[in-house]
């Protein structure tokens, strides 16, 4: 399965206000505790920074960025490829650090690796609803289409947000992750391309696919995307296949 959305679905969703809001609370969900997840994990490793700042908390407004939590992800679901975003990022001194290489490579890894687990979770959760439930009672029960949804929806956001935050590109997690491992030298170079980074994340985005045709970045999230969803989603279907019989 590749994971994209087109402009029409877009405006299909936009004329239907439920489904609106279903992609809005899957996708808030996954990005907030994405970011409490890399505030947690710094907290853990003796880093008080974050909690001072206010980013242990579950309110979205404190950890979304304007550009990469609200315009991005539209831009990316009208052009296909898969929702992809950004929030702010979270505070934190490495100096503060019990390991600071090894921590550093731990609250970088933090948010990704929290969304792989949101995406097993929706998984085993997609299973045990589609194994506890009959077709009589969904048909008796129409808004169970919509658990479905959310669930569905809310494995594939996770997926996308995953992948697109490991690119190693500033400010995603990516290059969080690969900055404690390189040279001093490699250190201060990656420091003077993070001024170049947004305009760099631009071009992959959405200049390079309008002149070359050929969308790298939307084939990488799509098809990876896919290829974890697809897994994940035979996951559910053993989960399901374990019910003799649906409980409703």
């Amino acid at each position: 399965m590749e994971l994209s959305m087109s402009f029409e679905a877009l405006t299909t969703l936009l004329q239907k206000p439920f489904d609106l809001l279903i992609h809005i609370v899957a996708f808030l969900v996954a990005l907030v505790l994405h970011e409490l997840s890399h505030a947690v994990i710094a907290r853990a490793c003796g880093d008080p920074t974050a909690q001072q700042a206010g980013r242990i908390t579950l309110n979205p407004l404190v950890h979304l960025d304007p550009f990469g939590s609200v315009i991005l992800p539209l831009l990316s679901m009208m052009l296909g490829g898969g929702m992809i975003a950004y929030a702010k990022p979270v505070p934190y001194n490495p100096a503060n650090l019990k390991q600071r290489t090894r921590d550093e490579v731990l609250v970088a890894l933090a948010g990704p690796l929290s969304n792989l687990l949101q995406a097993l979770v929706g998984a085993l959760l997609l299973g045990l609803v589609l194994g506890s439930v009959s077709i009589d009672f969904v048909q008796s029960a129409p808004w169970m289409a919509y658990v479905f949804k959310f669930l569905t929806l809310y494995i594939m956001i996770n997926i996308s947000l995953m992948f697109f935050n490991l690119l190693p590109i500033p400010p995603l997690d990516g290059s969080a992750i690969i900055f404690p491992l390189l040279s001093k030298s490699a250190q201060q170079r990656y420091y003077q391309i993070q001024a170049q980074a947004l305009p760099i994340l631009l071009v992959l985005l959405y200049i390079l696919p309008q002149l070359t045709h050929v969308d790298i970045l939307g084939m990488y999230i799509g098809q990876a995307g896919g290829a974890l969803f697809d897994m994940l989603y035979n996951f559910a279907s053993f989960i399901q296949a374990l019910f003799v019989r649906p409980l409703l």
